[in-house]
């Protein structure tokens, strides 16, 4: 290849590398060992993992190792860019301090059934700081070794730049007014050497803080200086859902009202929902819940992180009017599923009892779930069984990102969290 011709094919790579396609499934598991891993903003289960350069916040990772001896976890970041790619950069040039870290603080398991060894660990160690704003991917291994992979988690850094202000409305096209959401913002660039801020900034908007229905590569509306409005009838359109489904495993031993019955063991419980149905043809009414999230709480123990125990949790799903879905697979979804459609969530069809069946090894808490239907002959379509209503509460996260153009990645320059409702009404049709 000629030298022009190299010049052309990297011409090429540089202003088409950030219409690639967002990595699928960037948060992982790798072994089978792991349960419960947890990664959220410290105090808040519920909360994303945001840290802001040079402030005082911390990011709390937690997880289970159901093997229960002890092993030798460490962790490191990896820089991506905006669709989670690795960044071609040493680790050096986004890290201060030590590229890897070795996770100490550990606990085994005392008051449960389930042997497992807890650890969890403080984020940003004092010792091993971001210094660039932007996406993480947040690896931990085994041993020192980064090819014994044991899990991703993803999380973000903030260098606050941009100024975001958000409002939900309701939107204006018959087909979508009394089932969608749509996200109104102006987002204010500031203290950067922006040449167009329309080109060099982008826009990302989260439902519930979920990845996998991320809006991306929004384009704002008007630009005057470096204020940015967005404000499009098709963009940042969300469909609203339903209140999620509830699962309360606080205690094993007072059942709630989601609980069928259980199985108490000599060293294992096996617990046994009421099978649910398809909810899109019921009324809406609005009840608090964790907007598809789960949160590791006990009513008997001190630290449910590592007194908490675990049971096998069988979920039913009846099929309507005793036939399966023609053409579809029902998966089992929520935050503790990482909204993962594969087959260790999908749901298996019992033609005696007609309905779909689903187990899963959960820990003692409180859990929002739903069921997801998958198009055989269209992957990419894919159907809550819930129903959409204008009036559902979710949580939405708006992030501007900037990138200059000798930048190698996306800082994150801006965020802002606002929800569809404030009222929390006691019932609202």
């Amino acid at each position: 290849m000629n030298f022009t011709a190299k010049l052309i094919s990297l011409f090429f790579l540089f202003f088409n590398i950030e219409f690639l396609a967002p990595a699928q499934n960037v948060e992982n598991i790798y072994k089978p060992y792991i349960a419960t891993a947890q990664l959220f903003q410290y105090g808040n289960q519920q909360a994303m993992p945001i840290y802001t350069l040079n402030s005082g916040d911390k990011i709390d990772l937690e997880f289970d190792d159901l093997q229960g001896s002890l092993k030798s976890y460490y962790y490191t970041y990896v820089l991506c860019d905006y669709n989670w790619n690795p960044v071609d950069l040493n680790p050096f040039d986004y890290i201060k301090g030590f590229t890897q870290n070795r996770i100490s603080n550990y606990r085994y398991s005392s008051l449960a059934y389930t042997r497992y060894t807890h650890y969890s660990a403080l984020l940003p160690d004092q010792n091993s700081v971001p210094t660039k704003s932007g996406n993480y991917l947040l690896k931990v291994f085994l041993d020192g070794d980064t090819s014994k992979l044991v899990f991703t988690k993803q999380f973000l850094v903030l260098d606050l730049k941009s100024t975001v202000s958000a409002t939900v409305v309701q939107p204006y096209a018959p087909q979508y007014f009394s089932t969608h959401q749509r996200i109104k913002f102006t987002a204010t660039v500031s203290g950067l050497d922006a040449f167009s801020a329309a080109q060099q900034t982008k826009a990302v908007v989260l439902q519930n803080n979920r990845w996998d229905i991320a809006q991306r590569d929004i384009k704002p509306t008007f630009v005057r200086a470096n204020l940015m409005e967005y404000n499009t009838e098709d963009v940042a359109l969300f469909p609203a859902g339903k209140e999620w489904r509830w699962l309360d495993l606080r205690s094993f031993r007072l059942q709630s009202d989601r609980v069928d019955h259980a199985n108490y063991k000599r060293d294992s419980t096996d617990i046994f929902l009421k099978t649910d149905v398809d909810r899109s043809a019921q009324r809406y009414i609005y009840f608090p819940d964790y907007d598809g999230g789960y949160n590791i709480v006990t009513y008997e123990s001190i630290n449910p992180l590592w007194e908490g125990d675990y049971a096998t949790v069988n979920f039913s799903l009846a099929a309507p009017n005793g036939q399966p879905y023609p053409n579809k697979d029902v998966y089992l979804a929520g935050g503790f599923t990482g909204f993962h459609l594969s087959d260790k969530w999908k749901m298996k069809y019992n033609e005696a009892e007609k309905k779909y069946e689903c187990a899963a090894f959960l820990k003692q808490g409180y859990y929002n779930y739903t069921y997801i239907t998958v198009d055989n002959d269209n992957p990419q379509k894919k159907t809550e069984l819930e129903g959409n209503y204008w009036e559902t509460e979710n949580a939405y996260t708006i992030l501007i990102y900037y990138k200059a153009f000798n930048d190698r990645a996306d800082q994150l320059i801006g965020e802002s969290r606002i929800n569809s409702r404030t009222d929390r009404p006691g019932f609202s049709f």
